[in-house]
């Protein structure tokens, strides 16, 4: 599935690319339970993309976090805003062989209020910057449109051999 942005007056529309969980698959080498990803939207480059998790009850870490008040641990969520990122980092490589992302940094998290069973995670990604083989990543992560959490992420590519 591709959208449709609305360009400046006279320019042409952009097309956004999005990924569905098989190709998040082959871009991850995350698997359930820690793939904090159900697909990825929007994709603009790897300068910016929206990363769609849904919530469920059956999770494992609900279990324990919390007994009779399910919270997805917030920990959790700052794995899936680098998972979204990981992904366009990995499809922006044009590479046949898959690649290995490590994440590297996680600075200015903060937690606006709990995630529970029943929500649809919106991880809001936008590129600070790039090295090499390196990337940095602005993140909000939004149910139904209001920032839950916020982070800035970074990773380092590497070929897996």
């Amino acid at each position: 599935m591709n959208d449709t942005t609305h360009a400046a007056e006279g320019a042409e529309p952009k097309v956004l690319a999005s990924a569905d969980i098989l190709k998040v698959l082959t871009c991850l080498p995350h698997r359930y339970p820690f793939l904090m990803v159900d697909r990825v939207e929007q994709i603009d480059g790897d300068l910016s993309c929206v990363g769609i998790k849904n919530v469920t009850a059956n999770e494992p870490h609900f279990q324990g976090h919390f007994p009779g008040n399910p919270v997805m641990p917030g920990v959790l969520i700052i794995e899936g805003m680098a998972q979204t990122a990981g992904v366009v980092c990995v499809l922006g490589k044009d590479k046949e062989k898959p690649s290995l992302v490590y994440f590297m940094t996680i600075d200015e998290a903060k937690f606006r209020r709990p995630v529970v069973p029943g929500d649809v995670l919106e991880y809001h990604m936008t590129r600070i910057s790039r090295r090499r083989n390196m990337w940095w990543y602005r993140g909000e992560a939004k149910v139904r449109g209001e920032i839950v959490a916020q982070a800035k992420v970074g990773a380092m590519i590497m070929e897996n051999s």
